[in-house]
């Protein structure tokens, strides 16, 4: 079957059986600050789940779009992806467990016309210390389905407990959780690897089971002395993954051969000349077809990369998947095609993030010891990546301490200051720090767009704003103020390392770092650039102090409707003259 087609089939099921169809929820919560994308059916009806009446009804069923960030890098095996349709049914306070199981049963038996002989079902073992039963009605219920024992198995909170928090000790005071039974489908042509236990069961790792649907009965609350009520009204709410439905269906355990990724894993083959079968190439191929299909959903809904929140996931797809092409072979930008469109937004990252790549993998095969801290504050090579990368290796980097590293490296950064920098800093606070790179940032783009006879003629930064006297002999243009505004805040979102290097006066001279007008500098300078140096946007003679990073310039970006961050982070309050020649600028970081 199609993914159309299982789709159809399961909610014309349930419409049968006297559900309401309700639309898909967007996949960036509208009025849920503590999560940043949907992650499954149930997220948007929880008011529903604790009582609230539905407008449409007490029986819902749909096919919702979801996100699960806390799988990025579980993909590349044969089941898992970070974005994908759940198909859900609720009963919110009406049917409960004798209808809900029978009617899973029938609809994968014939419906999608399954092997009986090839499920398995798991239930809740109870958890006495928190005062919650072992669901032996469940299990009652399967065999009375024939079901046969054997394959009827019980599990602890961690595998047979929902809530979205995860296991019971781990939900809120007023988290609405449940047990539940998940169904898992047996890949009879799959052979057990031994290197995940000596027998194969159902949560088993190997790729033989697969679980295709999770029935939740949400039937109680968690309390503020951490005891379990029950909720006013039982709820039933179940969720199955309509990729793995569609999978299971071919009797396929790969949910990449579905025709939802034939277009895409075609123009892979093509592109790079391999096989999707091939053992080398199949890990990448999935990872990208994932990553795009993902990403290209973000995108529908007005999303943009960005180094926070919602943004920063959406960017770091999008370098994993670029890393997977390049392992692929293919050097070309790629990723739009792969997705079937939104080819500016994929190709400007695309080709914004190459560069850095590029350049940090060079770098990091010359390391004997991977140095995640040298990667990131001299090339800009993302620690998460790193981290990644020798995790493959069978190393770990401690996240804690390149965290550490990163915070000597700033205070080094300020030390000293004040006796090598007037420049105009009121102080050295953290957001005074960032207005004074801002400046940086904003000088390089004013001389290229006004051209490279701009200099700086005197300058003032506060925490509040910064302000830049500069040479140019007339008024800017509304045009030229948006064309700078735009240069900074695109290199505010390149996540552009800002290097201090101490060197001869000359050397840096040579370099063409920009110094002030009529400053006499010593034999040996220190000079800050934004970018490796050998391909720096920005250098200027400098003592600093400077923010490690640009992207801590969009830290504080304000949130839109669609809880992204704003994409402009640098914004030109004012542009007016100051004497015959001279220009004086007025900007905020928001």
């Amino acid at each position: 079957m199609t993914v159309a087609e299982v789709r159809k089939r399961y909610l014309d099921f349930f419409v049968a059986r006297g559900h309401r169809v309700i639309p898909s929820a967007p996949i960036v919560p509208e009025n849920d600050p503590t999560t940043l994308f949907t992650s499954s059916g149930m997220q948007p009806l929880v008011p529903y789940l604790l009582g609230k009446d539905h407008p449409e009804g007490k029986r819902l069923t749909n096919s919702q779009l979801s996100f699960r960030a806390g799988d990025i890098e579980e993909v590349g095996d044969n089941r898992h992806t970070t974005f994908f349709e759940m198909l859900g049914n609720w009963s919110l306070g009406d049917y409960f467990k004798k209808e809900q199981l029978p009617w899973i049963f029938e609809f994968l038996i014939e419906e999608l016309k399954l092997s009986k002989e090839r499920l398995w079902v798991t239930c809740f073992e109870g958890d006495e210390a928190r005062g919650l039963p072992k669901d032996t009605e469940s299990a009652e219920i399967w065999k009375s389905l024939s079901m046969p024992e054997e394959r009827i198995l019980f599990y602890g909170a961690e595998k047979n407990w929902w809530s979205r928090s995860g296991t019971p000790d781990k939900m809120p005071a007023g988290e609405p959780g449940g047990p539940d039974s998940e169904v898992f489908y047996e890949f009879t042509s799959v052979e057990h690897d031994l290197k995940f236990g000596a027998t194969c069961h159902p949560n088993c790792d190997c790729g033989r089971f697969m679980e295709i649907g999770n029935s939740v009965f949400m039937e109680y609350v968690k309390q503020t002395d951490g005891s379990f009520g029950t909720l006013p009204k039982h709820n039933v709410d179940f969720g199955g993954g309509l990729e793995r439905l569609t999978a299971t269906t071919l009797d396929n355990p790969d949910i990449f051969m579905i025709d939802a990724f034939d277009a895409s894993r075609a123009v892979l083959e093509a592109r790079s000349g391999k096989k999707y079968s091939d053992p080398t190439a199949i890990r990448s191929f999935r990872i990208i077809l994932d990553h795009t299909r993902a990403a290209s959903v973000m995108f529908d809904y007005g999303l943009r990369p960005s180094n926070a929140e919602q943004g920063y996931i959406l960017r770091r797809l999008i370098r994993r998947a670029i890393r997977e092409v390049d392992r692929l072979g293919i050097h070309e930008t790629v990723l739009a095609e792969v997705a079937g469109g939104h080819e500016a937004e994929f190709k400007e990252e695309e080709e914004r993030f190459r560069k850095t790549l590029a350049q940090g993998l060079r770098e990091l095969e010359k390391m004997e010891e991977i140095d995640a801290f040298t990667l990131f504050t001299t090339y800009g090579f993302p620690i998460e990546l790193t981290a990644e990368i020798a995790r493959e290796r069978g190393r770990e980097i401690d996240l804690e301490e390149v965290k550490k590293q990163m915070e000597e490296h700033q205070a080094k950064s300020r030390a000293g200051a004040t006796q090598r920098f007037a420049g105009g800093l009121a102080d050295h606070t953290e957001q005074t720090v960032r207005y004074h790179t801002a400046h940086h940032l904003l000088l390089k783009a004013l001389q290229m767009v006004l051209g490279s006879a701009v200099h700086q003629r005197g300058s003032n930064i506060t925490s509040e704003r910064l302000r830049i006297d500069f040479s140019y002999g007339q008024k800017m243009t509304p045009e030229q103020i948006v064309q700078v505004e735009k240069i900074v805040n695109e290199k505010i979102d390149e996540a552009l390392p800002v290097v201090r290097t101490d060197m001869k006066r000359e050397e840096a001279e040579k370099l063409g770092a920009e110094h002030e007008f009529g400053v006499k500098y010593p034999d040996t300078v220190s000079v800050y650039s934004i970018g490796p140096l050998g391909s720096a946007f920005s250098i200027e003679f400098c003592g600093g102090p400077h923010v490690s990073n640009t992207n801590e310039l969009g830290a504080g970006g304000p949130i839109l409707p669609d809880g992204s961050r704003a994409s402009k982070k640098f914004e030109i309050q004012k542009e007016e003259t100051v004497a015959a020649g001279i220009r004086r600028i007025k900007a905020v970081l928001q």
